[in-house]
């Protein structure tokens, strides 16, 4: 009678002991490469006066843009796939594609919860906002709420604020002494607008960074910036630990931990870039950066010393461990993948006016940074 070949080794542990070394070491050296990875633009965070930086920013952001949208498709979908797919699974997990469903359903979940956030959070914005102008004399208008598409032009005392990309604020505080002017003077796009020769709106408003901030009012742009950035950091600390968990446990240990320090450091650019263009009132602009780059940090290593600990237990090719990972890196490729098309892609080149009057070169330098990062990605994706 002919032999049949092995299935696949389903449900057996690979505690690797002769690494346990250089995978308690690798807590540290991902502990290092994260955080640096994620700190390294909100440390460089330009000033006007400072070009050489500011093309180092730009750099970062956009090849950080690229790693991210790499990284829904080639490190996370594709795994999914396989993992929802394994022989070792049975019943519904064969008979239907489970990974770009649960990716769809992550994507309209994201699109509800941020737009019933913003909703919601605008209303308490138009309140909060109402109040404070109220309490100090101020006229609120007819509507009650300094609205972020532009301020009643009869008071004498307003924010002029204009949205950026992918959701600043440029404020520019316009107090009685120029209440003066005309409105076509006011509303001049010159009047409000800096350089345009820079490639992203951070830069060119940094001689009016922290004007607006510091009124302690957030423009409805600035809400839907921060909830953006809000939902990237969930997809990529969520991301994280799985990658830290699968590292610890891993027969292929020594390839995958170059590939995974490489992957970490990139994508902590990304996400370090979009922290550092949060503009936040008062002291959070400070250090609400700071703690998502450390949060973002510490997660990998949290992933792998979990491994660690259930090393002689934890099966990745057990059935309910193929699926609980199929189902997180599905979910996780969701949230990065509308993360990455929606807030960063099409915010940063669509509707980013600034990018319409740029140089071609600039242009050209900022596409071919993203495609750089998601390039080395994909190409990451070989080993990972």
């Amino acid at each position: 009678m002919a032999d049949h070949p092995p299935g696949p080794p389903c449900g057996h542990p690979h505690p690797h002991e002769d690494l346990l070394n250089l995978r308690i070491a690798s807590v540290f050296v991902l502990l290092v490469a994260s955080t640096a990875g994620a700190l390294f633009p909100i440390l460089i965070r330009p000033s006007k006066n400072s070009r050489h930086l500011s093309l180092l920013f730009d750099f970062a952001k956009y090849f950080g843009s690229g790693v991210i949208i790499a990284t829904a498709f080639v490190h996370l979908l594709a795994p999914s796939f396989a993992s929802l797919s394994s022989e070792c699974l049975h019943g519904t997990w064969q008979q239907y594609q489970w990974a770009p469903a649960l990716a769809m359903m992550a994507v309209f979940a994201l699109f509800f919860a941020e737009l019933f956030a913003f909703r919601i959070g605008t209303q308490r914005l138009e309140r909060l906002q109402a109040a404070k102008y109220d309490t100090h004399g101020h006229n609120v208008g007819d509507h009650g709420a300094m609205a972020a598409h532009g301020p009643e032009m009869g008071t004498p005392s307003v924010a002029l604020a204009e949205p950026k990309q992918p959701g600043g604020v440029e404020a520019i505080e316009l107090n009685s002494a120029a209440a003066g002017k005309s409105a076509a003077s006011i509303t001049d796009p010159k009047a409000v607008t800096t350089s345009t020769a820079d490639l992203d709106l951070e830069r060119a408003r940094e001689g009016h960074h922290g004007h607006g901030a510091s009124l302690g009012v957030i423009n409805h742009a600035v809400l839907a910036h921060l909830v953006g950035i809000a939902i990237l950091e969930f997809g990529v600390v969520f991301h994280s630990v799985l990658v830290g968990l699968a590292l610890a446990v891993d027969k292929e240990f020594r390839a995958l931990f170059i590939v995974i320090t490489l992957h970490q450091t990139f994508e902590g650019l990304g996400l370090g870039a979009r922290l550092a263009s949060l503009e936040l009132p008062g002291r959070y602009q400070r250090w609400v950066p700071l703690c998502g780059a450390l949060m973002y940090g510490i997660t990998t290593p949290i992933g792998i010393a979990v491994g660690l600990a259930v090393r002689g237990t934890y099966a990745p090719d057990a059935p309910i461990a193929s699926v609980v990972s199929g189902i997180f890196d599905a979910i996780s490729a969701g949230i990065l993948l509308y993360t990455g098309l929606v807030e960063l892609l099409a915010h940063e080149f669509l509707f980013n006016p600034n990018m319409s009057r740029i140089s071609n070169k600039r242009l050209l330098f900022a596409c071919g940074s993203m495609m750089l990062g998601a390039a080395l990605m994909a190409l990451l994706g070989r080993w990972a």
